[in-house]
């Protein structure tokens, strides 16, 4: 039996999952204590199962949002729930099947190796994932390096990460931004701004076709122009910080000239 941490939890936001959410609980749960679901205003009733497993399971929560506010918000009451609880850190896992939760162990242990760092895990696309979500992220990738000065984000959309809670809610707080599909993006490119050191790892990726259950709630046209805008408003910032992120590309650069010379 995997042994409670007291530190880092497993938080996974659902809006109308289907069946598979069950299954990715589970998973979760074979591979880590204590798993945490937000529960971000569904009407689909598949939740309900989740109910039993919570009341057998002590190291599984539930919470229930009333209304769907979308994955940041979701995210966000649950580490704000976890910090009060004494957590540190939370892995933010999507609840569709697509994170492999038996990469979840190693995760956790990069980012207790290095408590400070936004683990970030980085997307090995089998065949079956679509062309056009692998070449769009391309854009969004490239935008995020940009406006951290390529400090490190390997990926800026992949949503299985490690996330140092205090400076992540403190970010949040901040703003009314980073409450839906630019949650991901917005997150990394902030802490990034903090100083956060960035750790990627490998992580393989699988899109579920819809006979196996797979369920997609993102729509292209809306949530690129939720992209366009966030980058815009980032770019703004960007400009600001242009001073501070120069001098630390420049810190990051100097011990590798001198080894060099």
């Amino acid at each position: 039996m995997t042994i409670a941490s007291r530190t880092h939890l497993v938080l996974i936001p659902s809006f109308n999952t289907g069946p598979i959410l069950a299954d990715t609980v589970r998973a979760a749960r074979a591979a880590w204590n204590p798993v945490w679901v937000v529960v971000d205003g569904s009407t689909d009733g598949f939740d309900r199962a989740l109910e039993a497993m919570a009341a057998a399971d002590p190291g599984l929560r539930l919470l229930r949002l009333p209304r769907n506010g979308g994955k940041g918000a979701a995210l966000l009451h649950g580490m704000e729930a976890a910090l009060a609880a004494g957590f540190t850190h939370a892995l933010a896992m999507d609840a569709d099947g697509q994170h492999p939760a038996n990469e979840i162990p190693a995760m956790m242990a990069a980012s207790a190796a290095a408590p400070r760092a936004l683990v970030l895990g980085v997307p090995v696309f089998g065949p079956e994932a679509p062309a056009i979500r692998v070449r769009g992220r391309r854009v969004s990738n490239f935008w995020a390096n940009l406006e951290t000065l390529w400090a490190g984000i390997g990926d800026s959309l992949f949503g299985f990460r490690v996330y140092p809670l205090a400076p992540l809610v403190a970010e949040m707080r901040r703003t009314r931004w980073m409450r839906r599909y630019d949650f991901d993006a917005e997150a990394a490119v902030r802490l990034s701004w903090r100083g956060l050191p960035m750790i990627n790892r490998p992580v393989p990726v699988r899109y579920l076709a819809r006979e196996e259950g797979g369920v997609t709630h993102f729509r292209y046209g809306r949530d690129n122009l939720l992209l366009t805008g966030m980058h815009l408003r980032l770019l703004s910032g960007f400009l600001l910080r242009l001073p501070l992120l120069a001098m630390r590309r420049l810190a990051r650069s100097r011990p590798a000239a001198m080894t060099d010379s």
